[in-house]
């Protein structure tokens, strides 16, 4: 049973009516059909993510992300961080309020900077832990490439593999650009060298995120996460 009805969504949110269907669709074939967790959304708001932000990509993925969360959580709400060469902003989007939400959290915003991954990380990490949550988590991480500082992004993803949080990447842009080899990379760390269990995932949206369809998203976006979901469970990571 999904965390918030239909019917409430239909009240609430009418404009996620379809997203919402998609997403219980998604979930119920990865067995994952009555699971309670934390959704995060994390966006890039470096310089070159800005046709991304004019086009509507990043407020269509608020969207599919909000339609996602509604199975899995039932306070209508994901925590979003901004990121740029700092945290630009730890904010969220409510069912009740999501239509052009990213717009006006944008306008409120400063210089679009470059791309430091850790930082948004260690938002996330902090926020989940003041939280005082125990249900696992899906963060869907976006960005259109690497970041400036890799070592500390590496050195972070491997600290909150401890931790019930799993990182789902996403890469806006051209899927055979050099920038994404590190989030390949990234997603392919040593277990257990490098870190208790594999708590990352990665794919492209491509140059047209907006064009992938619903069904599609949905499926990358949970398709690691049941393997590590067992696998944290065996590791104690999740209770």
């Amino acid at each position: 049973m999904a965390a918030i009805s239909l019917s409430k969504i239909e009240q609430t949110a009418p404009a996620l009516v379809s997203l919402y269907k998609t997403a219980g669709v998604s979930l119920a074939g990865h067995g994952l059909d009555g699971l309670r967790a934390a959704v995060y959304l994390v966006v890039d708001y470096s310089g070159s993510m800005k046709p991304y932000y004019k086009d509507g990509s990043v407020q269509a993925l608020a969207d599919r992300v909000l339609g996602l969360s509604a199975h899995l959580d039932d306070d209508g709400t994901v925590p979003v961080v901004f990121f740029s060469t700092d945290v630009d902003a730890v904010t969220e989007i409510a069912l009740t309020d999501h239509q052009g939400r990213v717009e006006r959290i944008v306008a409120g915003l400063g210089h679009m900077g470059k791309t430091s991954y850790h930082l948004a990380m260690d938002a996330v990490i902090d926020h989940y832990l003041d939280s005082g949550s125990t249900e696992p988590a899906l963060v869907v991480f976006q960005t259109d490439g690497g970041p400036i500082n890799k070592l500390a992004a590496e050195k972070y993803l491997c600290k909150a593999a401890r931790l019930p949080l799993f990182w789902q990447f996403i890469g806006f842009g051209d899927p055979h650009s050099k920038q994404f080899d590190y989030l390949r990379r990234l997603d392919d760390l040593a277990v257990p060298a490098k870190r208790p269990v594999d708590n990352a995932g990665f794919f492209h949206a491509g140059e047209d995120p907006r064009g992938v369809a619903d069904s599609e998203l949905y499926d990358r976006l949970v398709r690691e996460f049941p393997t590590w979901l067992a696998a944290a469970r065996a590791k104690g990571i999740v209770r």
